[in-house]
């Protein structure tokens, strides 16, 4: 079994901090561009005939980004706990 250092379960949970500053950066900039700032929905019904919903797209990305923290955390936590068991802890 792979030994982890704290260095490196530090760098990988700061690393999933930024990601996850990161989608969330590319969530509110999706969607004030979608609505628009200005009059109801701006940018929506300028050009309604090329406009497209970005929420589907947004949800895909916001879930591969909650599966990647949860399969992070979950593996990093199964093998602390495999890790504590054959120490006897």
């Amino acid at each position: 079994m792979i030994h982890l250092t704290k260095r490196i379960k530090m760098i990988v949970y700061i690393s999933l901090i930024f990601i996850s500053a990161f989608v969330v950066w590319l969530n509110v900039t999706s969607l004030v561009e979608a609505f628009g700032d200005g009059p109801p929905y701006y940018g929506r019904s300028a050009n309604m005939d090329k406009w497209t919903n970005p929420l589907p797209v947004l949800l895909t990305v916001d879930a591969a980004t909650l599966l990647l923290g949860v399969g992070i955390f979950y593996l990093f936590r199964s093998r602390q706990i495999t890790r504590d068991n054959d120490r006897g802890v």
